[in-house]
């Protein structure tokens, strides 16, 4: 994206800096950066509208803090610019469609299978962060990586990073969406970068057409109380029952409005390490996962992104998926060692598992 003026002078150092930052970001294993400045525009309004609905569900923390959520300057006086950053995360080799299809087998999002992303960028982020300040000292920098009230995909977008699809995901025409976000809060008057403002999902509404609970309410409206990742997740009550038999075997998340995207097919494999699949959750039994104790489960989700459900809502999620799965020996059996598990919530969910398969 080309680089458009301010109404800022700027010094020789600072005028440089847009290129030199888009060569370090890669450097430290970014896709890409770009430079908007401490505003998300139309994307404050959408929020509001958003929760105004109530389809955050219990996700009341994206009512909070009052305008930091949308006015960078607001969470860190001083910001004038963003630097936004992306970074791919899909493993390789992968085969989400075929998982999704084996009913007996786990689906995981794709994003949870390694390391929980949020240290790895947010090093990578501190490190580039210094690297600009030792090139053009005097200014604040401040990074977040998912960690605070920021609209990462509004500014993302408005930095030229790609557009917000209608499954709100944030867009790539030359690597698709499956990458993290981060940003760099400056207090550096930078040369910002044009807006994508082009929209390129046209007439196509496969994302909304696939969603498997109907989540989405029309074009850029999510009601995350439908969403399989809200529930799987977000959610630590009692999946609603009518739910229940349209999630499948995705026990943690899900990306089935990514994968059907037709931009996915330029989507570029991870480069880091960190992001492959640890302990077989890419290919797992839900059989096998159940039977995990609590004491497996912390050692094999340790430093993943997997601990945010916790045990019993891992157990819970599970529970559903057997309930999904063929009646095979195995799944049973497995539903029949928990069946008196000391949660009432697990146990519900247990119950309503062997329900389904006439038991």
């Amino acid at each position: 994206m080309s680089t458009t003026e301010t109404d800022t002078p700027l010094n020789p150092e600072l005028s440089d800096l847009p290129g030199l930052i888009r060569q370090w970001a890669k450097e430290h294993g970014f896709s890409d950066a770009g430079i908007t400045t401490a505003d998300t525009g139309e994307h404050a309004q959408h929020l509001q509208d958003w929760l105004d609905k109530g389809y955050q569900g219990n996700m009341e923390y994206m009512g909070h803090h009052g305008d930091k959520r949308y006015t960078p300057s607001s969470l860190v006086p001083g910001t004038t610019r963003v630097i936004s950053v992306r970074m791919d995360y899909m493993p390789t080799p992968d085969s989400p469609k075929e998982a999704l299809t084996n009913r007996e087998n786990a689906y995981i999002t794709r994003y949870a299978l390694g390391r929980d992303y949020h240290k790895l960028i947010r090093k990578r982020l501190a490190s580039l962060a210094k690297k600009i300040d030792e090139a053009v000292s005097g200014y604040d920098y401040r990074a977040f990586v998912d960690s605070a009230p920021v609209l990462e995909r509004a500014l993302a977008q408005r930095a030229g990073l790609g557009w917000i699809g209608k499954n709100n995901m944030l867009i790539h025409p030359k690597a698709g969406s499956f990458f993290f976000l981060g940003e760099i809060f400056t207090s550096a008057p930078l040369p910002v970068d044009a807006s994508f403002n082009t929209d390129h999902c046209g007439s196509c509404s496969s994302c909304l057409d696939m969603c498997p609970t109907d989540a989405f309410v029309g074009p850029h409206k999510l009601d995350a109380r439908r969403c399989i990742s809200y529930l799987t997740i977000e959610l630590k009550d009692s999946i609603p029952e009518e739910l229940r038999s349209l999630m499948g075997n995705r026990v943690f998340g899900c990306d089935d409005c990514q994968l059907v995207c037709p931009w996915q097919k330029f989507k570029k494999p991870t480069k880091e390490d960190d992001f492959q699949p640890r302990h077989g959750l890419d290919n797992s039994s839900l059989a096998e996962l159940f039977m995990w104790t609590e004491e497996q489960f912390l050692k094999r989700t340790e430093g993943s992104a997997i601990r945010r459900t916790g045990y019993e809502g891992w157990l819970r999620n599970l529970a559903v998926g057997l309930g999904n799965a063929p009646s095979t020996i195995p799944v049973i059996e497995a539903l029949k060692q928990r069946a008196d598990y000391p949660s009432d919530m697990v146990r519900e969910h247990v119950q309503w598992a062997l329900a389904q398969h006439g038991l």
